[in-house]
């Protein structure tokens, strides 16, 4: 795999919309030698406008890059890895910044193509859309899943470095059948109970009565609604059994909550409510400490990937990946209760 800083890196982006368009502008910002395509003559010429390398053939972007990033729709990236990969040498990393994983990640391996691509999902983004949307800054802090593999480890030790020195984003390896069914609870769900909840006060008889008295917790659970709908369409069902098995889980509580209001139950929605409080409260008061693991480079790097695999699992992240003198050393932030 690549072995080279990071402000010599030769990186390129491949659909520049709102998060293509973030990694274009931030990847730039952080002085690396980046290029951007989209299939969209207009985007590049946008791009070109905001100063950024934009050819308008995807063989000139990606030529010679050391890491290129596929960003387009969900639907069109199995077709696009393989066009890229074709139009990159070995040593190229491919990675992706779609909301699903486990489809492309198999997709990836039955084209033998698991040593160099490394699925992600950076958890960041807004309900606009489109290159003048972007945000260099975007990914600042934010969680970022990296799914590693055996074969693919090398690839995914370099990328994790890039990330974290680029965007000092909080890396999270995750298996990425375990990362769709975190998503789909955490970020697909949420994007159905916001369109039920839109969807509802739109055919409401007193829809302009609801939004003229929307205060915060309606505006605050509706937002993703007014997220490009076809994107949250692929999203959706590119995730589709995950999401499906997640949303019984949700209506199941939905249900108890429905039914301490039909029996008027006070004690029992004030129980059901303590219970959401806690994982709310737990969005922003976790309690993380930091612990180093280091690995031999050498090896079958099973106890590498067990880790990495766990530490995502158990709500942990990465600060830190460096390797040298034959090893890598993780820095690693886990819950206190889990260390």
């Amino acid at each position: 795999m690549v072995d080279r800083p990071v402000g010599r890196t030769r990186a390129a982006v491949v659909g520049t919309g709102l998060i293509g368009g973030s990694l274009l502008l931030g990847l730039r910002a952080a002085g690396l030698d980046v290029a951007g395509w989209d299939p969209d003559p207009v985007t590049r010429a946008q791009a070109r406008e905001q100063g950024a390398t934009s050819p308008d053939r995807l063989d000139d972007a990606v030529a010679d890059r050391d890491v290129v990033f596929l960003c387009g729709p969900l639907p069109t990236l199995p077709e696009t890895l393989l066009r890229v990969a074709a139009l990159t040498g070995d040593g190229c990393v491919l990675t992706d910044v779609g909301s699903t994983k486990a489809e492309l990640a198999g997709f990836a391996d039955g084209h033998g193509l698991a040593h160099r691509f490394v699925p992600g999902h950076p958890m960041a983004g807004t309900d606009r859309a489109g290159l003048a949307s972007a945000v260099p800054g975007l990914f600042e802090t934010a969680a970022w899943v990296l799914c590693p593999t055996g074969p693919g480890l090398p690839a995914f030790r370099w990328l994790a470095g890039l990330l974290l020195a680029a965007f000092r984003s909080r890396v999270v390896p995750m298996s990425a059948t375990g990362h769709d069914a975190v998503v789909a609870l955490s970020s697909h769900v949420p994007h159905l109970l916001a369109g039920a909840l839109a969807g509802a006060a739109h055919r409401a008889e007193l829809g302009d009565a609801v939004l003229a008295l929307a205060a915060g917790s309606f505006r605050d659970g509706t937002r993703v609604a007014g997220s490009p709908p076809q994107r949250t369409a692929n999203m959706l069902l590119g995730n589709r059994e995950q999401v499906l098995r997640q949303l019984d889980a949700v209506r199941a509580y939905l249900d108890e909550l429905a039914g301490a209001v039909r029996a008027d139950d006070p004690a029992g929605l004030v129980g059901l409510y303590r219970g959401a409080a806690t994982a709310r409260t737990g969005l922003d008061g976790r309690t993380l400490r930091a612990a180093a693991r280091d690995f031999p480079l050498r090896g079958t790097g099973d106890a590498e990937l067990a880790y990495l695999l766990a530490l995502g699992a158990d709500g942990g992240h990465l600060s830190g990946c460096r390797v040298a003198d034959g090893r890598v050393t993780y820095t690693a932030h886990l819950p206190t209760a889990v260390l």
